[in-house]
C-alpha cells in the first residue's frame, strides 16, 4: 500500500471515530450496528469478523458492490458522517465508510480488517509492545464493541474489535461473504510472529516461489489468514491486508467488476487450493480479492 493510501485510510478512520466521539452539540454519536444478529455467544481470537470500506463516494461504492456481490445496504447517518451497512441474505457483511477527498487530492480507497481479541486494550498494548503502532481508540460503541486501529511493525494496518454481539461461527463462506485474508508484507516471518504474539496463532511454512515466503496462521486448528512476500514485481508497494469474498466463478466476477467501472489487477489465475482467483479495484480504487472455494474443501488445518 503506498504511503498515499495508507494517509488516506489513517485520515478517514480519525473522522470516524472523531465523530463517533464528538460532544452532542457537535455531531451525534455513529451508532455503529452489531457484528452479528442474533447475539453469539462465540468468540475467535485471531478470526477478522469485520471489514469496512473507506472510500471517497458511498453512493458509487453501494452500486458496483450491490451489482457485484448482491449486497443490500441500510444507511446511518450522523450530522456529516455517512455511513452503511452491508447485507448479504439479511446478515451484515461489511461497512462502508463515506470520507470526502478535497478538490485535486487524489488518494486511493482501501478495506480495513477488524480481528476478533477478548480484550482490545491488552492486545493493543501488546501490539505496541511488539512495536506496532495505535492510530486511533481504543473506543467502545454500544452496539459494535471496542475496537483500536493500529499499524503493525512494518506499516499494515488492522484493526482489533471485542464484538459486544459475539464473533461469526467458524463456517464455510457462502458466496459473497469473506473467506480469506492475506497480508503482503516485506518481512513474512517478522511480521507472522508479531500477530502470533497478539492472536496466538500456529504458524505454518508452506511452499512458495523461489525468494519468496508463505506463511499460514491459524487459530483453534482454523485457518485465518497468510503472511506472504510483497510482489517482487511492485517494489513501491507497501505492506498491507488483502481481504479476499468468495465467488461462484472468479474469470466470471472479474469480468463483472470491470463492466462495473471496477479493473482487474490481477488476472484470474489457478491458486494452490485448486481454485482460481484474482484482484480488483473498485470504481474508486480500492482493491479487493475474489476467490473461488470448493464445497468439499475445509479451512480446518491438518495436524
Amino acid at each position: 500500500m503506498p504511503m498515499r493510501h495508507r494517509s488516506y485510510l489513517i485520515a478517514a478512520i480519525a473522522a470516524l471515530l472523531g465523530a463517533a466521539g464528538a460532544a452532542p452539540a457537535m455531531a451525534a454519536a455513529l451508532e455503529l450496528p452489531a457484528v452479528v444478529e442474533p447475539p453469539s455467544a462465540e468468540h475467535h481470537t485471531g478470526k477478522v469478523i469485520f471489514v469496512e470500506l473507506v472510500t471517497p463516494d458511498l453512493a458509487a461504492s453501494k452500486r458496483f458492490y450491490g451489482e457485484l456481490l448482491g449486497w443490500s445496504f441500510r444507511d446511518i447517518t450522523s450530522g456529516t458522517t455517512e455511513y452503511a451497512e452491508a447485507l448479504l441474505d439479511g446478515h451484515a457483511v461489511a461497512g462502508l465508510f463515506q470520507k470526502k477527498q478535497k478538490p485535486g487530492e487524489q488518494r486511493q480507497p482501501a478495506w480495513l480488517s477488524f480481528f476478533a481479541v477478548a480484550d482490545v486494550d491488552a492486545a493493543a498494548k501488546t501490539a505496541e509492545a511488539q512495536g506496532a503502532k495505535l492510530l486511533f481508540g481504543p473506543k467502545s460503541f454500544p452496539e459494535r464493541g471496542r475496537q483500536a486501529v493500529l499499524a503493525d511493525p512494518q506499516g499494515a494496518v488492522f484493526a482489533l474489535l471485542a464484538s459486544s454481539s459475539g464473533d461469526p461461527p467458524d463456517v464455510l463462506a457462502s458466496p459473497g461473504e469473506w473467506i480469506w485474508n492475506s497480508l503482503l508484507t516485506s518481512d513474512p516471518d517478522a511480521d507472522a510472529a508479531f500477530y502470533q504474539a497478539i492472536f496466538g496463532y500456529e504458524i505454518f511454512d508452506l511452499p512458495a516461489r523461489t525468494g519468496a515466503r508463505h506463511l499460514l496462521l491459524a487459530s483453534e486448528d482454523y485457518a485465518r489468514a497468510s503472511a506472504n512476500s510483497l510482489p517482487a514485481k511492485q517494489p513501491e508497494a507497501r505492506p498491507h491486508w488483502v481481504n479476499f469474498v468468495r465467488v461462484a466463478d472468479a474469470e466470471t466476477a472479474a469480468a463483472k467488476a470491470a463492466s462495473l467501472g471496477g479493473r482487474v489487477v490481477v488476472a484470474p489465475h489457478l491458486d494452490r487450493h485448486g481454485g482460481k482467483v484474482a484482484l480488483v479495484a473498485d470504481p474508486q480504487g480500492a482493491v479487493l480479492g475474489l476467490m473461488e472455494w470448493s464445497e468439499s474443501d475445509s479451512q480446518k488445518v491438518s495436524q
